[in-house]
Protein backbone atom coordinates (compact mmCIF):
# COMPACT_ATOMS: atom_id res chain seq x y z
CA UNK A 1 0.00 0.00 0.00
CA UNK A 2 1.06 3.61 -0.58
CA UNK A 3 2.52 5.32 2.62
CA UNK A 4 -0.48 6.97 4.30
CA UNK A 5 1.83 10.37 4.60
CA UNK A 6 0.70 11.33 0.88
CA UNK A 7 -2.71 12.42 -0.92
CA UNK A 8 -2.54 8.66 -2.96
CA UNK A 9 -2.09 6.98 0.17
CA UNK A 10 -4.88 8.85 2.07
CA UNK A 11 -7.26 8.06 -0.52
CA UNK A 12 -5.90 4.09 -0.64
CA UNK A 13 -6.68 3.63 2.60
CA UNK A 14 -10.06 5.69 3.83
CA UNK A 15 -11.51 6.20 0.23
CA UNK A 16 -13.76 3.05 0.32
CA UNK A 17 -14.53 4.31 3.57
CA UNK A 18 -15.84 8.11 2.66
CA UNK A 19 -16.14 7.03 -1.25
CA UNK A 20 -13.56 9.54 -2.32
CA UNK A 21 -13.27 9.89 -6.34
CA UNK A 22 -10.74 11.90 -8.44
CA UNK A 23 -11.76 15.01 -10.40
CA UNK A 24 -8.84 15.43 -11.48
CA UNK A 25 -6.13 13.21 -12.44
CA UNK A 26 -4.34 11.58 -9.98
CA UNK A 27 -1.11 13.17 -10.11
CA UNK A 28 1.88 11.16 -11.12
CA UNK A 29 4.39 11.78 -8.25
CA UNK A 30 3.30 11.18 -4.32
CA UNK A 31 2.31 14.02 -2.80
CA UNK A 32 2.94 14.34 0.64
CA UNK A 33 -0.06 15.78 3.16
CA UNK A 34 2.31 17.89 5.54
CA UNK A 35 4.05 20.56 3.71
CA UNK A 36 7.50 20.09 3.06
CA UNK A 37 8.04 24.05 3.92
CA UNK A 38 8.21 23.35 7.82
CA UNK A 39 7.38 26.99 8.61
CA UNK A 40 4.06 26.57 6.04
CA UNK A 41 3.54 23.63 7.85
CA UNK A 42 3.33 24.83 10.87
CA UNK A 43 0.67 27.93 9.66
CA UNK A 44 -1.60 24.75 8.55
CA UNK A 45 -3.55 22.51 10.03
CA UNK A 46 -4.22 19.17 8.21
CA UNK A 47 -7.71 19.02 7.70
CA UNK A 48 -10.78 21.42 7.91
CA UNK A 49 -13.75 23.27 6.84
CA UNK A 50 -12.84 25.87 3.98
CA UNK A 51 -10.47 28.79 5.56
CA UNK A 52 -8.76 31.17 4.13
CA UNK A 53 -7.29 32.99 6.95
CA UNK A 54 -5.37 29.88 8.39
CA UNK A 55 -5.43 27.71 5.13
CA UNK A 56 -6.03 24.10 5.96
CA UNK A 57 -3.77 21.26 4.03
CA UNK A 58 -7.17 19.39 3.66
CA UNK A 59 -9.90 21.67 2.73
CA UNK A 60 -13.28 20.40 3.12
CA UNK A 61 -16.09 22.40 1.29
CA UNK A 62 -19.79 21.65 1.97
CA UNK A 63 -23.00 23.06 0.98
CA UNK A 64 -22.27 25.80 3.37
CA UNK A 65 -19.45 27.31 1.62
CA UNK A 66 -20.71 26.84 -1.42
CA UNK A 67 -23.74 29.02 -0.45
CA UNK A 68 -21.72 31.63 1.50
CA UNK A 69 -19.79 31.84 -1.84
CA UNK A 70 -22.71 32.33 -4.05
CA UNK A 71 -23.65 34.81 -1.74
CA UNK A 72 -20.79 36.86 -1.52
CA UNK A 73 -21.11 37.67 -5.49
CA UNK A 74 -19.01 36.71 -8.45
CA UNK A 75 -16.47 39.16 -7.56
CA UNK A 76 -15.91 38.19 -3.80
CA UNK A 77 -16.10 34.78 -4.56
CA UNK A 78 -13.58 34.78 -7.30
CA UNK A 79 -11.24 36.06 -4.79
CA UNK A 80 -11.87 33.40 -2.14
CA UNK A 81 -11.28 30.98 -5.10
CA UNK A 82 -8.13 32.54 -5.82
CA UNK A 83 -6.58 32.58 -2.09
CA UNK A 84 -7.83 28.87 -1.75
CA UNK A 85 -5.66 27.46 -4.07
CA UNK A 86 -2.87 30.23 -3.54
CA UNK A 87 -2.58 28.55 -0.56
CA UNK A 88 -1.51 25.77 -2.27
CA UNK A 89 -3.52 22.86 -0.64
CA UNK A 90 -3.03 19.08 -0.60
CA UNK A 91 -5.82 18.37 -2.19
CA UNK A 92 -9.77 20.04 -2.15
CA UNK A 93 -12.30 17.71 -1.12
CA UNK A 94 -16.20 18.56 -2.20
CA UNK A 95 -18.79 16.65 0.63
CA UNK A 96 -21.84 15.41 -0.52
CA UNK A 97 -21.36 15.09 -4.15
CA UNK A 98 -21.36 18.66 -5.04
CA UNK A 99 -21.29 19.97 -8.34
CA UNK A 100 -18.08 21.96 -8.67
CA UNK A 101 -18.70 25.59 -8.72
CA UNK A 102 -17.82 27.17 -12.19
CA UNK A 103 -13.84 28.33 -12.30
CA UNK A 104 -12.93 25.48 -9.70
CA UNK A 105 -11.63 23.18 -12.50
CA UNK A 106 -9.81 25.22 -14.55
CA UNK A 107 -8.19 27.15 -11.39
CA UNK A 108 -7.12 23.60 -10.03
CA UNK A 109 -5.74 22.47 -13.39
CA UNK A 110 -3.48 25.65 -13.59
CA UNK A 111 -2.53 25.80 -9.69
CA UNK A 112 -2.01 21.62 -10.15
CA UNK A 113 -4.17 21.32 -7.13
CA UNK A 114 -6.03 17.48 -6.85
CA UNK A 115 -9.90 17.75 -6.17
CA UNK A 116 -11.68 15.30 -4.83
CA UNK A 117 -15.45 14.71 -3.95
CA UNK A 118 -17.34 12.65 -1.61
CA UNK A 119 -21.14 11.62 -1.08
CA UNK A 120 -20.42 11.88 2.71
CA UNK A 121 -21.62 14.70 4.66
CA UNK A 122 -18.60 17.31 5.23
CA UNK A 123 -18.38 17.30 9.17
CA UNK A 124 -18.35 13.35 8.62
CA UNK A 125 -15.13 13.64 6.17
CA UNK A 126 -13.50 15.71 8.00
CA UNK A 127 -14.18 13.93 11.53
CA UNK A 128 -13.22 10.94 9.69
CA UNK A 129 -9.46 12.49 8.00
CA UNK A 130 -9.13 14.03 11.65
CA UNK A 131 -8.98 10.86 13.24
CA UNK A 132 -6.99 8.98 10.84
CA UNK A 133 -4.50 11.50 9.96
CA UNK A 134 -3.54 12.25 14.16
CA UNK A 135 -2.52 8.38 14.43
CA UNK A 136 -1.06 8.02 10.28
CA UNK A 137 1.12 11.30 11.06
CA UNK A 138 1.89 11.38 14.37
CA UNK A 139 5.49 11.50 15.90
CA UNK A 140 6.80 8.27 16.76
CA UNK A 141 10.08 6.43 18.56
CA UNK A 142 10.71 2.91 19.23
CA UNK A 143 11.64 2.03 22.34
CA UNK A 144 13.54 -0.81 24.47
CA UNK A 145 11.79 -2.25 26.89
CA UNK A 146 8.00 -4.46 27.62
CA UNK A 147 4.53 -2.47 27.44
CA UNK A 148 1.85 -3.55 29.78
CA UNK A 149 -1.42 -2.34 30.47
CA UNK A 150 -1.39 -2.78 34.25
CA UNK A 151 -4.63 -1.95 36.48
CA UNK A 152 -5.69 0.20 33.00
CA UNK A 153 -2.16 1.63 32.97
CA UNK A 154 -0.04 1.69 30.14
CA UNK A 155 2.99 0.67 31.96
CA UNK A 156 6.54 0.60 30.18
CA UNK A 157 9.02 -2.27 32.02
CA UNK A 158 12.70 -1.08 30.87
CA UNK A 159 16.26 -2.13 32.31
CA UNK A 160 19.23 -3.24 31.16
CA UNK A 161 19.33 -7.30 29.78
CA UNK A 162 18.99 -9.69 31.58
CA UNK A 163 17.36 -7.92 34.17
CA UNK A 164 14.12 -9.56 34.63
CA UNK A 165 11.84 -7.58 32.59
CA UNK A 166 10.35 -10.42 30.52
CA UNK A 167 10.31 -12.67 33.01
CA UNK A 168 7.77 -10.23 35.43
CA UNK A 169 5.98 -9.60 32.14
CA UNK A 170 4.94 -13.26 31.99
CA UNK A 171 3.90 -13.16 35.60
CA UNK A 172 1.69 -9.85 35.36
CA UNK A 173 0.17 -11.77 32.15
CA UNK A 174 -0.34 -14.77 34.61
CA UNK A 175 -1.69 -12.80 37.52
CA UNK A 176 -4.42 -10.95 35.02
CA UNK A 177 -2.76 -7.94 33.42
CA UNK A 178 -2.51 -7.70 29.64
CA UNK A 179 0.65 -7.90 27.05
CA UNK A 180 0.87 -5.06 24.52
CA UNK A 181 4.77 -4.89 23.37
CA UNK A 182 7.73 -6.80 24.03
CA UNK A 183 10.92 -5.33 22.95
CA UNK A 184 10.45 -3.02 20.65
CA UNK A 185 7.25 -1.16 21.59
CA UNK A 186 6.45 1.96 19.23
CA UNK A 187 5.16 5.32 20.75
CA UNK A 188 3.49 8.09 18.88
CA UNK A 189 2.73 11.40 20.16
CA UNK A 190 -1.18 11.63 19.68
CA UNK A 191 -1.53 14.68 21.52
CA UNK A 192 0.15 17.67 23.27
CA UNK A 193 0.51 15.60 26.56
CA UNK A 194 -0.28 11.77 25.09
CA UNK A 195 2.02 8.92 24.20
CA UNK A 196 0.10 5.87 22.72
CA UNK A 197 2.25 2.68 23.02
CA UNK A 198 1.38 0.30 20.66
CA UNK A 199 3.13 -3.33 18.78
CA UNK A 200 5.26 -3.39 15.82
CA UNK A 201 3.00 -5.83 13.60
CA UNK A 202 5.67 -8.63 13.40
CA UNK A 203 6.18 -8.76 17.09
CA UNK A 204 2.49 -8.43 18.20
CA UNK A 205 1.59 -11.39 20.81
CA UNK A 206 5.04 -12.40 21.18
CA UNK A 207 7.04 -12.39 24.56
CA UNK A 208 10.75 -13.42 24.68
CA UNK A 209 11.53 -15.21 27.72
CA UNK A 210 15.24 -16.24 28.46
CA UNK A 211 14.90 -20.09 28.74
CA UNK A 212 11.61 -20.31 27.55
CA UNK A 213 12.14 -19.01 23.57
CA UNK A 214 9.34 -16.86 22.20
CA UNK A 215 6.03 -17.09 23.84
CA UNK A 216 2.75 -16.25 21.64
CA UNK A 217 0.82 -14.83 24.98
CA UNK A 218 -2.33 -14.64 23.08
CA UNK A 219 -2.36 -18.92 21.86
CA UNK A 220 -1.14 -19.78 25.21
CA UNK A 221 -3.26 -17.43 27.53
CA UNK A 222 -6.04 -16.12 25.29
CA UNK A 223 -7.46 -13.35 23.82
CA UNK A 224 -7.64 -11.13 27.40
CA UNK A 225 -3.84 -11.34 28.14
CA UNK A 226 -3.20 -8.96 25.17
CA UNK A 227 -3.95 -5.79 24.11
CA UNK A 228 -3.06 -3.58 21.37
CA UNK A 229 -2.40 0.27 22.32
CA UNK A 230 -2.72 1.83 25.64
CA UNK A 231 -1.90 5.38 26.70
CA UNK A 232 2.06 5.76 27.85
CA UNK A 233 1.32 6.35 32.28
CA UNK A 234 3.92 5.23 33.85
CA UNK A 235 7.89 4.19 33.27
CA UNK A 236 8.92 1.65 35.56
CA UNK A 237 13.14 1.11 35.47
CA UNK A 238 13.97 -1.90 36.95
CA UNK A 239 17.64 -1.66 38.40
CA UNK A 240 19.94 -4.47 40.72
CA UNK A 241 20.94 -2.71 43.83
CA UNK A 242 23.20 -3.79 46.06
CA UNK A 243 22.16 -3.73 49.86
CA UNK A 244 24.01 -0.56 50.28
CA UNK A 245 22.33 1.52 47.62
CA UNK A 246 19.55 0.04 48.55
CA UNK A 247 19.64 1.17 51.93
CA UNK A 248 20.65 5.03 50.59
CA UNK A 249 16.83 5.24 48.47
CA UNK A 250 14.42 7.77 49.88
CA UNK A 251 12.46 5.70 52.16
CA UNK A 252 9.39 8.71 52.34
CA UNK A 253 9.20 9.28 48.68
CA UNK A 254 10.52 6.39 46.91
CA UNK A 255 12.58 6.93 43.55
CA UNK A 256 9.94 9.20 41.42
CA UNK A 257 11.42 11.09 38.56
CA UNK A 258 10.36 11.47 34.97
CA UNK A 259 11.81 10.83 31.50
CA UNK A 260 10.79 12.70 28.68
CA UNK A 261 10.07 10.52 25.42
CA UNK A 262 8.93 12.58 22.42
CA UNK A 263 8.35 15.87 24.11
CA UNK A 264 6.13 14.33 26.69
CA UNK A 265 7.04 14.15 30.36
CA UNK A 266 6.11 10.57 31.66
CA UNK A 267 6.50 9.32 35.64
CA UNK A 268 9.28 7.15 36.04
CA UNK A 269 9.66 4.59 39.35
CA UNK A 270 12.91 3.34 39.85
CA UNK A 271 11.94 -0.73 41.11
CA UNK A 272 15.09 -2.15 42.94
CA UNK A 273 16.01 -5.84 41.37
CA UNK A 274 17.15 -7.27 44.74
CA UNK A 275 16.62 -10.98 45.89
CA UNK A 276 13.84 -11.81 47.65
CA UNK A 277 11.68 -9.48 46.03
CA UNK A 278 8.20 -9.54 44.96
CA UNK A 279 8.61 -7.71 42.33
CA UNK A 280 4.85 -8.28 40.56
CA UNK A 281 3.27 -7.11 43.56
CA UNK A 282 5.59 -3.93 44.16
CA UNK A 283 4.55 -3.43 40.25
CA UNK A 284 1.46 -3.13 41.26
CA UNK A 285 1.59 -1.43 44.49
CA UNK A 286 3.58 1.27 42.07
CA UNK A 287 0.80 1.66 39.69
CA UNK A 288 -1.61 1.79 42.14
CA UNK A 289 0.13 4.33 43.61
CA UNK A 290 0.71 6.71 40.41
CA UNK A 291 -3.08 6.52 40.20
CA UNK A 292 -3.90 7.78 43.85
CA UNK A 293 -1.12 10.04 42.32
CA UNK A 294 -3.22 11.29 39.51
CA UNK A 295 -6.17 11.32 41.48
CA UNK A 296 -3.96 14.20 44.09
CA UNK A 297 -3.30 12.25 47.09
CA UNK A 298 0.28 11.45 47.72
CA UNK A 299 0.95 9.58 50.79
CA UNK A 300 4.70 10.77 51.09
CA UNK A 301 2.82 14.42 51.67
CA UNK A 302 0.01 13.32 53.46
CA UNK A 303 2.71 11.03 56.21
CA UNK A 304 4.44 14.83 56.44
CA UNK A 305 1.51 16.90 56.74
CA UNK A 306 0.53 14.71 60.01
CA UNK A 307 3.46 14.85 61.81
CA UNK A 308 3.52 18.65 61.01
CA UNK A 309 -0.23 18.83 62.57
CA UNK A 310 1.05 16.77 65.39
CA UNK A 311 3.86 19.37 66.39
CA UNK A 312 1.57 22.18 66.13
CA UNK A 313 -0.85 20.88 68.53
CA UNK A 314 2.09 19.33 70.85
CA UNK A 315 0.09 16.08 70.90
CA UNK A 316 2.15 12.89 70.36
CA UNK A 317 2.77 11.23 66.76
CA UNK A 318 2.13 7.93 67.85
CA UNK A 319 -0.32 6.61 69.78
CA UNK A 320 0.39 4.68 72.32
CA UNK A 321 -0.59 1.30 72.18
CA UNK A 322 -2.71 -0.30 75.61
CA UNK A 323 -1.76 -3.30 77.46
CA UNK A 324 -2.89 -6.46 78.62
Amino acid sequence: MLPVDTLQGLVEHLGPRLGLRWLTPVPAQPLPLVSADSAAGAAQSLVGSLNCIHPNRLQVLGRAEIRHLDDLGPVAGQDIVERLFAAQPAAVIFAQNIDLPAGFLSRAEQSGTPLLASPNEEEEIVDRLQYFLTYALAERATLHGVFLDVLGMGVLLVGDPGIGKSELALEMVVRGHRLIADDAPEVARIGPETLEGSCPALLRDFLEVRGLGVLNVRAMFGEGAVQRREQLNLIVNMRSFDGEALAQMDRLRGSLSARTILGVSVPEVTLPVAPGRNLAVLLETAVRNQILRLRGYDAGVDLMDRQARCIDENTPCVTPTSSV
